[in-house]
């Protein structure tokens, strides 16, 4: 059997912007709480950059697998994969997995994925990384959830998830 959905999950400006010096765009404990509804229980694929940019390791609840070249590379109480066929193999028993960053892994898998929720914070954002190009019409918009800013997060936010279109 395999994994029957790998999906990407991302906070985005609104020009695609990731993060900026291994951080994220901004604080938002709206996209924390989405983030974690959507990803426990299911394995995580991130890079070595994104590992060492968390607060909390292994992320918990969740399989943690980092992606890295640098074969010397300890990452404690996770998976290491070294290719994307071992990342892929590693989940290959799970309803769904998902990448979750930094820009390089999305890189990588953009077109192996199926499913993508994007967290779109109405606002534009000074950035040395970004999500890669996605061709939309290669999508349909499943839900977009509106949620405006308040005292907590400082930006309007749409939690969209996109689902391939099958041809």
């Amino acid at each position: 059997m395999g994994v029957t959905s790998l999906s990407a999950i991302a906070a985005v400006g609104n020009n695609f912007e990731l993060g900026y010096k291994n951080q994220l765009l901004c604080h938002l404990p709206a996209d924390l709480k989405w983030f974690k509804k959507i990803t426990s229980g299911h394995p995580v694929i991130m890079g070595d950059k994104t590992w060492e940019s968390l607060t909390i390791k292994p992320l918990p609840n969740r399989q943690n697998i980092v992606m890295t070249l640098d074969k010397a590379a300890q990452f404690q109480n996770c998976d290491t994969a070294y290719s994307i066929e071992e990342a892929i193999a590693l989940v290959a028993d799970d309803e769904e997995a998902f990448i979750i960053g930094g820009a390089t892994i999305y890189n990588l898998f953009i077109n192996k994925i199926n499913k993508l929720y994007l967290t779109k914070i109405q606002s534009n954002f000074e950035a040395d990384v970004y999500f890669p190009k996605v061709d939309f019409s290669r999508w349909v918009l499943k839900e977009d959830l509106f949620l405006p800013k308040d005292e907590k997060n400082i930006y309007d936010l749409h939690f969209q998830t996109y689902e391939l279109i099958e041809y």
